[in-house]
């Protein structure tokens, strides 16, 4: 090997903008940040099943299979030969289930409300450039608000300016309505408004959540008449090879047809074929209930008799996602950590089944050369928690863009 060679591998990992992720899932939020540029070269996730996805599709990436509190940030430092104020970004999503405004029981003495403290061990450690934290929208409203301010001032005292937004994903070409909340943070300066990605899409979305805080409005909305319309159920899953409802067929299946649009392009890239998408099994009584269930209706479309009992004296304006079936031209409810129909809309809009882990992992952007570990179950649960890709690139461009501004 040449000198020379040798010295542009030096001189592109010099350049090369880097990162680490903690509370890492099975890698959305990765996979978003390497697609905007970023090369992520460390990541931790305390449940071994998501690590396991995770390290399968982040082959260049350390992964450590622990609880983060007990990690040595400065052991990792050292480990990954940088110095003190040489990283780019440290990005995390904090567990959001005691923040939810979809959890039983939003606590305070939930202990994974503390956990972002652990994430601002390892800003304290590293002293990147600049910091991410992904989180549900129910941290705006939690505490009256004290957890976010707590997280912001820590941030302050540890040198770092930040600001907050609520980001949709349908604007950001996600086919599925999610919201999320965003902060972003630079060592040494305050958060420019460009900080946060403007939406590239319409989409027909509105917030159900707190969307103020400190008297300023958090949700991006878009701004221009001129932005596409956003990606439908069909253009996001209409590709994927038509399943019976419990058919599993082969592990890897081939596409059926062509690709009929850009999304269905974009997801194919690097692929050799359509993994995890075998179809659940559905009782009996659901497959009754989905019979009566047009595109784009719920549990409303069903005869009485075979609604559920808890669901009988229930008003028609209640639960209206439940036991949807969702419209081709239409977005996917939020994908949760299972597509249970007596969650959401998860009933396919011609097919008489629920969604597979693909078609969710789909709707969450995942590429399809992205596959998933463990059951069906785990599968649906690394789905269901991750951050979508698209949105993660769409913020990750936004960060490089101004930290080459530097």
């Amino acid at each position: 090997m040449s000198d020379n060679y040798c010295s542009q591998i030096n001189i592109k990992q010099y350049n090369m903008v880097r990162c680490i992720d903690l509370f890492a899932g099975a890698g959305g939020l990765s996979e978003g940040l390497s697609e905007a540029g970023f090369h992520c070269l460390f990541a931790n996730e305390i449940m071994p099943i998501y690590a396991q996805t995770y390290a399968r599709n982040h082959v260049g990436t350390k992964v450590l299979t622990s609880d983060i509190r007990t990690v040595d940030a400065y052991d990792i430092l050292q480990n990954l030969g940088i110095k003190r104020g040489e990283l780019d970004l440290i990005a995390g999503g904090p567990p959001c289930q005691g923040f939810s405004i979809n959890a039983p029981i939003r606590s305070k003495e939930d202990s994974r409300n503390h956990l972002f403290r652990e994430y601002l061990r390892f800003v304290d450690a590293f002293a990147p450039r600049a910091i991410l934290i992904e989180n549900v929208p129910g941290l705006v409203s939690f505490e009256k608000g004290a957890t976010l301010h707590a997280i912001i001032e820590a941030l302050a005292d540890l040198g770092y300016g930040a600001d907050v937004r609520i980001l949709g994903a349908a604007y950001y070409g996600i086919p599925q309505m999610r919201w999320r909340t965003i902060i972003i943070g630079f060592r040494g300066k305050e958060v420019p408004t460009e900080a946060f990605p403007s939406p590239l899409f319409h989409a027909p979305i509105r917030p159900n959540f707190t969307t103020t805080f400190d008297g300023k409005q958090l949700v991006k909305l878009p701004t221009s008449e001129n932005l596409a319309k956003f990606t439908t159920i069909e253009e996001a899953i209409g590709d994927l090879p038509p399943l019976k409802c419990g058919e599993k067929g082969d592990a890897v299946k081939d596409y059926f047809i062509g690709p009929q649009c850009e999304y269905q392009q974009m997801m194919r890239i690097g692929s050799g074929g359509v993994y995890n998408h075998e179809s659940p099994r559905l009782s009996e009584t659901n497959l009754k209930r989905m019979k009566y269930i047009k595109p784009g209706g719920n549990w409303t479309d069903i005869p009485y008799d075979l609604l559920p009992k808890g669901m009988q004296k229930a008003r028609k304006s209640d639960h209206t996602m439940r036991y949807g079936r969702v419209h081709p031209n239409g977005l996917a409810s939020t994908i949760l950590t299972k597509c249970d129909p007596h969650w959401g809309a998860y009933f396919h809009y011609s097919q008489d089944r629920s969604f597979t882990v693909r078609e969710a992992a789909r709707i969450q952007s995942f590429p399809d050369h992205y596959v998933f570990y463990g059951n069906t179950a785990e599968q649906f649960a690394q789905v269901g928690n991750a951050v979508p890709p698209l949105l993660a690139k769409a913020i990750g461009l936004s960060i490089i863009n101004l930290l080459k501004q530097e």
